[in-house]
């Protein structure tokens, strides 16, 4: 079984070819690179495609870990966008998505597994990896912006926040929707 044999490590320096590789030549999804949270629409815009690239490529540089990968057998399969939500700028600009209250946590806003491993539960995998490396950085709440979709299944590629039925599989709990399809979500860290 694929999740047996996965194994999940923070996206440095070290593994930064791993993750072009995954994210192949379009960054993911139209240029994004993951950085779409982390900028303003404008600035998103006029970076798209290898400006973004370059942009993720100087934060992996800096020393910040922008997230993990998942590998099955040396391959990179999968990636979580996870870091404390000051990360990510655009978050506090939506309505939906404003800070719950002021507790400090960290968010994960990307999810992207390789096409060939899709549907096999590789998202929760990488939630619950999110959730421990939260945890081993001294983090103690993970939330999420999870998609619920009103209507049965919604193309992959709008499904990059995670469904919310990964994350309740990961075990987050919803504490706040501002529109019927998009439900927060936090996983609260024992001690």
């Amino acid at each position: 079984m694929i999740l047996s044999n996965l194994k999940f490590y923070p996206l440095t320096q070290a593994c930064w070819p791993d993750f072009e590789n995954l994210f192949g030549p379009r960054g993911a999804c139209g240029g994004c690179w993951c950085m779409w949270w982390r900028l303003t629409q404008k600035e998103f815009e006029r970076q798209k495609g290898e400006a973004n690239r370059q942009a993720m490529f100087e934060i992996v540089k800096s020393g910040h870990v922008p997230g993990i990968l998942a590998y099955l057998n040396h391959t990179p399969v999968g990636w979580c966008s996870v870091a404390p939500r000051e990360a990510f700028p655009r978050l506090n600009r939506s309505k939906i998505l404003k800070p719950v209250d002021n507790q400090p946590v960290w968010s994960i806003v990307c999810l992207f597994v390789d096409k060939r491993y899709r549907h096999q539960g590789l998202s929760t995998a990488l939630i619950k990896a999110a959730v421990d490396y939260v945890k081993s950085c001294g983090g103690k709440i993970v939330e999420a912006y999870a998609v619920e979709p009103a209507a049965g299944n919604i193309p992959e590629v709008f499904a990059y926040h995670g469904l919310a039925a990964a994350y309740r599989s990961a075990g987050f709990k919803e504490v706040a929707r501002r529109s019927p399809t998009r439900p927060i979500m936090r996983f609260l860290i024992d001690e």
